[in-house]
């Protein structure tokens, strides 16, 4: 499946690509790349979604510190966000800000900021531009009802999203592990035993 916000993108891309098909081959070649790359890029496959807190992007975990996980998004990554629990949504907020390289953490990048009010208190999701992404896309507004695993928004083109989570809970993935979407990444203390 294709991200419903890169249609666009890859409609462009295919009709220039027909066009360059009749002029000019090498430059057909260089958009065919593009293409496949777009398509890599807003590709949304679906989903398995796990137990207690799951994990609102792909990537690889960057940074963990008390509650706070961070997920630096490569261009490979699928860049698709997800409710990391059910719940209400409390708040959403657009920071205007730099858009430094994704793999560096920095305070005042441009970013998103999704508050879930879950059974067990409030996670926040954070959507941060790079470089390279220029448009953080948000699929949910104040008020919302979202479910686990439900898609809350993009960010195009290279990114990186940070989960926290309330006092209670601890991430079962450790800096430098790779996660999926979906997958379970943090559970209370009390269910361990679980």
């Amino acid at each position: 499946m294709i991200e419903k916000s890169g249609f666009r993108i890859i409609l462009v891309e295919f009709i220039l690509l027909f066009v360059f098909l009749q002029l000019n081959y090498h430059l057909a070649l260089v958009l065919l790349i593009a293409l496949v790359f777009t398509l890599i890029f807003f590709r949304d496959p679906p989903r398995k979604v796990g137990l207690h807190v799951v994990s609102p992007a792909d990537g690889k975990i960057d940074y963990i510190k008390g509650n706070r996980l961070e997920i630096f998004m490569s261009a490979f990554d699928c860049h698709v966000v997800r409710a990391p629990i059910s719940g209400f949504v409390k708040s959403v907020s657009f920071k205007a800000g730099r858009t430094p390289p994704a793999f560096r953490r920095v305070e005042d990048a441009k970013s998103n900021e999704i508050i879930i009010e879950g059974r067990d208190g409030m996670f926040k999701v954070v959507q941060i531009a790079g470089i390279f992404a220029r448009q953080i896309v948000c699929y949910v507004s104040q008020g919302d009802i979202v479910e686990k695993g439900q898609k809350i928004g993009i960010i195009k083109f290279g990114s990186r999203v940070v989960l926290e989570v309330p006092e209670g809970y601890i991430f079962t993935k450790s800096v430098g592990e790779k996660v999926k979407a979906g997958e379970t990444i943090a559970l209370k203390h009390d269910a361990q035993a679980a």
